[in-house]
């Protein structure tokens, strides 16, 4: 599913593992290399290379225990210390604050509300909102792509009215 490594009981165990591995490799190689960057362009590394990683699909993580989370935090403070070259046992919160970047569970609360507020506010797609018109099928909603196109036409059984994507 789009990168995201599902278990049987949906804890992303495999999934943050999986992320966590792979931004910890990006860091150590930033870090080898540290001496030679600016710190702006330690941040656009780290950002690019790891913080990316980190932000994808985090709003799946929504809601997950504090304790699953912590594995991607620990991979952002281990970010940060590079890009300040701050000492590997110092305290991340300054340097998050410094770098001007969000803890991880504020940032997933801040992703999920911002995709709240596009889906439900104007500054969604046209072809992404959905308008409801009334129909006499028998309770039958369907989504179609504008143009009458037929090919990603999905119907689920509903409550009696049409939705069709404008």
């Amino acid at each position: 599913m789009l990168g995201v490594v599902l278990d049987r009981r949906l804890t992303f165990h495999k999934h943050l593992s999986a992320v966590a591995r792979s931004c910890n490799y990006h860091a150590q190689a930033i870090r080898h290399i540290r001496h030679l960057l600016t710190t702006e362009l330690a941040q656009t590394l780290a950002c690019s290379l790891i913080l990316s990683r980190v932000d994808y699909c985090n709003a799946v993580l929504h809601g997950a225990p504090s304790y699953s989370i912590k594995k991607l935090q620990r991979v952002q403070n281990n970010a940060a210390r590079i890009v300040l070259e701050a000492p590997r046992r110092s305290h991340a919160s300054p340097l998050l604050r410094t770098l001007h970047w969000l803890p991880l569970q504020q940032r997933i609360d801040y992703k999920v509300a911002l995709l709240t507020f596009k889906a439900r506010s104007t500054s969604t797609p046209s072809y992404l909102r959905l308008r409801k018109k009334q129909t006499t099928r028998r309770n039958v909603t369907r989504v179609r792509l504008s143009g009458g196109s037929r090919a990603a036409a999905a119907t689920v059984a509903a409550g009696g009215c049409r939705e069709e994507v404008e």
